[in-house]
């Protein structure tokens, strides 16, 4: 039995705001949150960029003994869950707790609490490090803590497929409550990937953007001529999953609905992203949505800002959509939020869906000199609003070849 799923509850933390309604804002004023980086370590970048979060640790109501155990990714996750929670009209009320699961999509787990253990241990020669890094930095921790926080006694998973891993979390969750097996899902990614040990390693894959010059905010430029690479963000995006029939039936206010999710391999180059890869990734959604790219009437791209990303998926997209592409705008969010890495797809996903609930299309930042490789409508600059669109695409491009897409459906 194949059930509808509805997302009834959204939360999020990023350098766009921290809930829904500051996320879709910012996105739709065309507000970066991308920043000059002005941490102790920043002298050791060369282009010291980054699109911060920020959280109050007192709205976590936890002790401070808990707090300590807790990394920087964990207490993002959290937080998110918190307010997608609160946001779902407590749609945890009279349900068996072992068909509520867990799905968090992460990247680099908690790599603040390991660069930290790596700098004590090091730098500075000591023998000893903080005695729950191990706790504070395994992948799972984020997932554990919200499985634990809220008595969800289904499964606790998580997926670490690089910069595809909270869109592959969302879809695992929807196929496991349109299945039956779940009443309900909390589901999505977390990322806090800006430290200094993080940072120079991306620096040394050459895929950071420079620093704009005249205005920092700027720098990263999706599908521009002029893009110099990626910006790091970090943050969280939480779903809550549910049957459509129990949303309709406890009376939640329904966000949206996915309809349809794949997840390919390329088997190719680990970081060289192919046109046949991300176009099969499509195709594979739309299989599953039962829907064909006609319908479809907006995209929220990967797009990073590199070289080979855009121009990439800008084929991909043609490839797939064909005459239908120059129809279809293409949204890329990371121009003002960063890449959230293993996040990204957590973040975008819930700008698509209430870009759709709000009617309005999101704009691809910093777009002033369009890529000629880049050809499709990128919505430069300015949010449209007012244009009603039921079907949307998020996709997520992963080094390693992991390629993750939703299809999403608006009310």
């Amino acid at each position: 039995m194949n059930r509808r799923v509805a997302v009834t509850g959204i939360g999020t933390v990023s350098a766009l705001g921290n809930g829904a309604a500051a996320l879709i804002g910012a996105a739709r004023a065309g507000r970066s949150g991308i920043h000059r980086l002005e941490a102790a370590f920043a002298h050791r970048l060369t282009d010291p960029l980054a699109a911060s979060a920020g959280i109050d640790d007192e709205a976590l109501l936890l002790p401070p003994a808990t707090l300590r155990m807790l990394d920087r990714v964990s207490r993002f996750a959290l937080h998110s869950a918190n307010r997608a929670l609160e946001a779902s009209g407590d749609a945890l009320a009279g349900l068996d707790t072992e068909r509520a699961g867990t799905f968090i999509g992460t990247g680099m787990g908690g790599t603040l609490s390991m660069d930290d253990g790596y700098r004590t241990l090091y730098e500075d020669g000591s023998d000893r490090i903080a005695p729950f890094t191990v706790l504070m930095g395994m992948h799972n921790a984020a997932a554990s803590w919200i499985g634990r926080e809220h008595g969800l006694r289904g499964p606790q998973l998580t997926f670490s497929t690089a910069c595809s891993s909270a869109t592959v979390a969302i879809g695992e969750a929807w196929r496991r409550v349109a299945s039956g097996e779940l009443e309900l899902a909390l589901a999505g990614g977390a990322e806090a990937p800006l430290s200094c040990g993080s940072l120079k390693a991306w620096e040394a894959l050459r895929t950071l953007a420079s620093v704009d010059a005249e205005d920092p905010s700027t720098s990263c430029k999706p599908f521009s001529a002029n893009r110099t690479g990626m910006v790091l963000g970090e943050g969280a995006a939480i779903l809550v999953l549910e049957p459509w029939e129990r949303a309709v039936a406890r009376g939640a206010d329904i966000v949206g609905e996915v309809i349809g999710y794949a997840a390919t391999n390329e088997a190719g180059h680990v970081t060289r992203p192919s046109v046949a890869g991300q176009a099969a990734a499509m195709r594979a959604a739309l299989a599953s949505a039962s829907i064909d790219a006609g319908q479809i009437e907006a995209i929220n791209a990967h797009g990073t800002g590199t070289r080979a990303n855009d121009a990439t998926e800008t084929a991909a997209i043609r490839e797939v959509f064909g005459t239908h592409a120059d129809a279809v705008p293409v949204s890329a969010t990371k121009s003002m939020h960063g890449h959230l890495l293993g996040a990204a797809g957590a973040i975008e996903a819930a700008l698509a869906l209430l870009a759709m609930r709000e009617r309005v299309v999101l704009p691809t930042m910093h777009l002033h000199e369009p890529d000629p490789a880049c050809d499709l409508d990128h919505v430069p600059n300015r949010a449209r609003e007012g244009v009603p669109t039921r079907t949307a695409l998020s996709n997520s491009f992963a080094f390693g070849g992991s390629n993750a897409v939703l299809v999403l459906r608006g009310v």
